[in-house]
């Protein structure tokens, strides 16, 4: 090519137009049409044979690669935008922001820095302005727009962090309750926090944090000489849409000096309602705030925000200069929004909102919201009036949980695999698609209800299904009581071995490579009468096996709980929160008499859930049904 030819990945406007209007046309016709099933998949193995092949040498005509995404790509995803999905947290978006999206993609809008796109940084100013207004915050709060909520919970853990501490310490403790999140857990890691520099703190019977239980973890690491550094709030938590007690939380903080994060990723919007706004008093005394306009404010993917009451902090935790960028320090009232944040190079996420929020006016947005908080309550009392149904956790921020109980069957085990066929019925059926989550450790399906084309007649429809769908509903024979046959004489014997350990319940599907790694890694340990062999809040993440005695459970001193030979305590799983970050110790373990142990620590613990799934069962099992006894 000679220096004044034109670039082959250049286009001459007629072809652009062309290739536009054809992409446009066919996106509507998706978008306007059937929407058919809700999810589509396909495995992997059939999926490579349609897609793969090696990176065309020259051009192929752009009918033909549309026509190979419509048929081979697009088919099998699920339609976040189909009014029949309730599953997980859907996220509907509006054809004006799609559009901002198409013009900050087309003219490839760089907003890390004031002197390259002064424009798209001052309408980003403004789109942030309004979401100050929206959530209460002061004129001083700073923020920036985001690609999630995941993004925006690790920014602010780390302008906390930056704030109040400094270069990471040790001592430093962050705060968080059994729903919040995994991105918050995720976060911490990320920040350097080990598995004992986090606490998770047990919600109350409507899944709120409770605030009792904050203040004694908060207590026991002072007592201990730590930093309780962060508490990280719910305003519609993922599973049941919980929200925290904001304002009893904000004191707690205030006592000492405590950071107080307020994830709003999923219900932060639903301010824009009155009820909303009521329901989502005093987060405006949060420190920070996260929030996903790609959820309750119909954004197309990505778009999330973190604002900051003392703007100053977000500038001080993240602006870093070096010489190859003296050139472009903000100087004045600009802003450079890579000193704000985790990332350098950023696209202009501003346009989206700012277009879609002017073309189609706030009112719209703010009818949407109270649209699907009437549908959650419609829902509610739907599920109330039935008599198959119960109902598990009122609605709350468009999220209701539930769950099929027929006549007669009270076994849990029965009840969330009867829930469990329910749901992966209605995914296969394809006319709505609604997820579970986990409510005080039962099995609960959940409807969440955000998208703006969702009716009455898709949530009927749902609860109908989940209603009247066949399913077997024979009960399972009844465990043998864990432990029954241990005081018959193994522990007679002077030492265990591979049998002997398999006698225990909990060890019975191991192998001998498993039985033997156990036997290898795992220690003994004896406690004598009424000494403390955990205290609540305390960071080790030991699985304590009885051999023999027995120990009390006490929670705020008040025994709740006698455990026996073959039973076992400690860190006993970590369900929401993967390998690294479980929950902590919330009640006192005391002996009774003399107690001897088998104790595992959490790499080996975890090493045998992996390798055995039915040693994992039991331990899960025993943590669902622990949490819902709380």
């Amino acid at each position: 090519m000679t220096p004044d030819q034109r670039s082959p990945l250049a286009l001459d406007a007629e072809e652009m137009r062309r290739q536009g209007y054809r992409a446009v046309d066919m996106l509507v016709d998706r978008l306007t049409g059937d929407p058919g099933p809700v999810v589509r998949s396909a495995s992997q193995d059939e999926l490579r044979r349609r897609l793969e092949s090696p990176p065309p040498e020259h051009p192929v005509a752009f009918d033909e690669v549309l026509a190979d995404l419509e048929r081979d790509v697009l088919p099998f995803v699920a339609r976040l935008s189909h009014p029949g999905y309730l599953a997980f947290i859907p996220g509907e978006g509006t054809w004006p922001g799609a559009l901002g999206d198409l013009i900050a993609s087309a003219l490839n809008v760089d907003t890390c820095w004031w002197l390259g796109a002064a424009g798209p940084t001052v309408l980003e100013l403004v789109v942030i302005d309004w979401f100050k207004q929206w959530v209460g915050y002061p004129p001083e709060a700073s923020g920036l727009l985001v690609s999630g909520g995941s993004a925006a919970n690790i920014t602010a853990l780390a302008c906390a962090r930056e704030s109040l501490l400094g270069p990471m310490d040790d001592s430093a403790v962050a705060y968080m309750s059994d729903q919040t999140h995994s991105s918050v857990a995720r976060a911490a890691r990320v920040l350097g926090f080990r598995p004992d520099q986090v606490r998770i703190i047990p919600s109350d019977q409507q899944m709120r944090m409770r605030t009792d239980a904050l203040r004694g973890a908060i207590d026991h690491d002072l007592a201990a000489g730590r930093r309780p550094l962060a508490v990280i709030a719910n305003a519609g938590a993922t599973g049941a849409g919980a929200i925290d007690p904001f304002a009893e939380l904000a004191e707690v903080c205030r006592e000492h000096d405590t950071w107080l994060h307020i994830d709003a990723a999923y219900g932060g919007f639903a301010v824009l309602s009155e009820r909303g706004k009521a329901a989502l008093a005093g987060i405006e005394l949060a420190d920070s705030i996260s929030l996903d306009p790609h959820k309750w404010l119909y954004q197309p993917i990505e778009a999330g925000a973190l604002l900051v009451r003392d703007g100053s902090r977000l500038r001080d935790a993240f602006e870093i200069s070096p010489d190859y960028l003296k050139e472009v320090q903000a100087v004045s009232r600009e802003v450079n929004f890579s000193d704000l944040g985790i990332q350098l190079t950023r696209t202009c996420r501003a346009i989206k909102l700012w277009v879609s929020l002017r073309t189609l006016g706030v009112s719209a947005f703010r009818e949407a919201i109270d649209t699907c908080l009437d549908l959650a309550q419609a829902a509610q009392q739907r599920i109330e009036r039935s008599q198959s149904l119960e109902l598990m956790t009122p609605a709350s921020l468009g999220v209701v949980t539930f769950r099929r109980r027929p006549g007669g069957i009270d076994d849990e085990e029965t009840l969330d695999r009867v829930n469990a066929e329910l749901v992966d019925q209605l995914e296969a059926g394809g006319e709505v698609f609604v997820s579970t989550t986990r409510v005080r450790g039962r099995l609960a399906v959940r409807l969440c209800i955000l998208n703006h084309s969702t009716s009455m007649s898709e949530v009927d429809r749902a609860i109908e299904l989940i209603e009247t769908l066949d399913v077997d509903v024979t009960s399972r024979p009844p465990r043998r009581r864990e432990g029954a046959d241990i005081e018959e004489g193994w522990l007679r014997w002077p030492q265990l071995d591979a049998d002997g350990l398999r006698s225990l319940t909990l060890f019975r599907s191991l192998d001998d490579v498993a039985a033997q790694r156990v036997l290898r890694r795992a220690r003994d340990r004896t406690a004598f009468p009424n000494q403390a062999i955990v205290e609540q809040w305390s960071a080790g993440r030991e699985l304590y096996v009885i051999l023999s005695g027995g120990v009390n459970v006490l929670v705020e001193g008040r025994a709740v709980t006698s455990l026996r030979p073959g039973e076992f305590f400690g860190e006993i799983a970590a369900l929401d929160w993967g390998a690294s970050y479980g929950r902590p110790r919330m009640a006192d373990v005391v002996a009774i008499g003399r107690c001897r142990m088998l104790v595992l620590d959490t790499d080996l613990v975890q090493w045998l859930m992996s390798v055995d799934p039915a040693f994992a069962e039991r331990i899960e099992r025993t943590a669902r049904e622990r949490l819902a006894a709380q």
